[in-house]
């Protein structure tokens, strides 16, 4: 399974929303990030976490993997996930996964007397060969699938959570997944890429 991972920001509407549009009072919004695991090949979303707006995105992918059974065969995230720490859940999870994270920007390759992990060899290609061309050869752009899954939860469900606590919260966004599910169950587009003859 090739796993996709990413997150995002939900409104928390409240009193101080309500107030700010009936009266023009401006408050500090709240917000949740709702973190998801997509599968690739189906476009399912197989694993949904939610947590307050301070919470590391790092530190949600063990919630995430907890939930899915099967073998991971291929990870994939953005730089936020960046870090020894999420290498190593993976590979706990799933010990033979190829993992496909960009690393930051300011990360150093090791020394060569230490062995050489998956991340090591991703800071080795990018300074060989390009930022650009890494993500072509670990096919990085699918990690656009999930973008496309967080824009799809939030134009069809909503940018803002109705319930009021952290629980409800949850299941509200749990609905919300299963729905987004079903309906890509019953009507999920096949494309096909076509050459067109220029005359």
């Amino acid at each position: 399974m090739h796993v996709l991972v990413d997150s995002s920001g939900l409104e928390i509407y409240g009193a101080g929303q309500w107030l700010e549009e009936k009266h023009g009072a401006k408050t500090r919004r709240g917000w949740r990030k709702l973190h998801l695991a997509l599968d690739a090949d189906s476009g399912e979303i197989i694993a949904h976490t939610m947590s307050d707006q301070d919470t590391g995105d790092a530190s949600q992918v063990g919630l995430l993997l907890d939930q899915i059974d099967g073998p991971i065969g291929r990870f994939t995230a953005d730089g936020a996930y960046d870090g020894k720490p999420t290498y190593d859940t993976i590979i706990g999870h799933s010990a033979d996964a190829a993992i496909v994270i960009p690393p930051r920007v300011n990360a150093v390759e090791p020394n060569e007397d230490q062995p050489s992990g998956q991340r090591d060899q991703h800071i080795a290609a990018i300074s060989r060969d390009g930022r650009m061309k890494w993500q072509a050869s670990t096919d990085y752009g699918r990690s656009a699938l999930v973008e496309t899954a967080i824009g799809r939860y939030k134009s069809i469900i909503g940018r803002r959570l109705r319930a009021r606590s952290p629980h409800a919260q949850q299941t509200e966004a749990a609905i919300g997944c299963a729905i987004l599910n079903r309906m890509l169950g019953c009507a999920r587009p096949k494309s096909v890429r076509r050459s067109s003859k220029v005359a």
